[in-house]
């Protein structure tokens, strides 16, 4: 057994494992492929928050890369959450327990298809520590992938149209709960004048 393949010859070498080869056929695999260590490729795209929806990308250069080096690679994907976008409701209640979803579903799948390697990509704060928690858990060759910085947006609030980062967003909407007062009213307000003005203004400085 070659070492290289310490894991996935246990489930697919061998007469009495010819059941599991026949499922790898219809998925892309040759009889060449089953010969090779098998590298799973954890994706965490979704088009749930801007930090993942490009991830795929990415999974697929990883996959290019694993089968030029004499591997072959299976994606697969995990969850995602956006606390950025949750933030202050009900759902930011799920954002950390995520981190155990994530790194117990990479966990299961490597785990359970024998895969030899790993290569994960994350994109935020909850994904790529639960990556990571995944891929200690498993203790085998492993490399993770951050899937880099989201791009900016333009925004029609200003009249050139230039980039604004989610970041001033989120900087704006607390200054509006730490200044208004606990009337709805005086909320909407404000809301509606910092949305459209005092963004424009603090663009400028920053």
């Amino acid at each position: 057994m070659s070492n290289s393949r310490k894991y996935s010859s246990a489930v697919v070498d061998g007469y009495e494992r010819a059941a599991s080869r026949a499922m790898l056929y219809p998925v892309g695999f040759t009889k060449e492929d089953v010969k090779k260590p098998q590298v799973g490729i954890a994706s965490t795209w979704s088009m749930v928050t801007p930090c993942n929806m490009h991830i795929n990308d990415l999974a697929d250069e990883a996959e290019i890369g694993v089968n030029s080096a004499g591997g072959k690679a299976v994606i697969f994907n995990t969850i995602t959450i956006s606390d950025g976008i949750s933030m202050g409701s009900e759902g930011m209640k799920y954002s950390l327990v995520s981190r155990e979803v994530i790194a117990d579903s990479i966990e299961t799948v490597v785990a359970c298809q024998g895969f030899d390697g790993v290569v994960a990509i994350g994109g935020c704060d909850k994904n790529m520590p639960g990556c990571l928690m995944g891929l200690a858990r498993l203790n085998r060759p492993s490399v993770f992938v951050y899937g880099g910085t989201i791009q900016l947006n333009s925004s029609s609030i200003n009249k050139d149209r230039r980039s604004i980062e989610s970041g001033k967003t989120h900087k704006a909407s607390r200054h509006i709960f730490i200044t208004t007062t606990n009337s709805n009213n005086s909320i909407k307000s404000l809301a509606s004048n910092y949305s459209f003005n005092r963004i424009s203004n603090d663009l400028s400085r920053d």
